[in-house]
């Protein structure tokens, strides 16, 4: 299962957290996904969507 949003293709970021004693640690900070019931090329189907394109209205949800 990818952590990719199926309508921007944003995914996961990659990069160091830096505490105040400039000690680096890697982390990942990943997309806020949800999965939603959408209409996706005239179909229902559930779609994994980041909270950015369902604000933007980039896709119609079923209700």
């Amino acid at each position: 299962m990818s952590r990719k949003c199926e309508i921007c293709g944003k995914g996961p970021s990659f990069g160091n957290n830096v505490s105040h004693a400039n000690n680096k640690t890697r982390t990942v900070w990943r997309p806020n996904l949800q999965k939603i019931r959408a209409v996706k090329n005239g179909s229902i189907s559930t779609v994994k969507v980041c909270t950015r394109c369902i604000r933007s209205g980039f896709v119609t949800k079923v209700i």
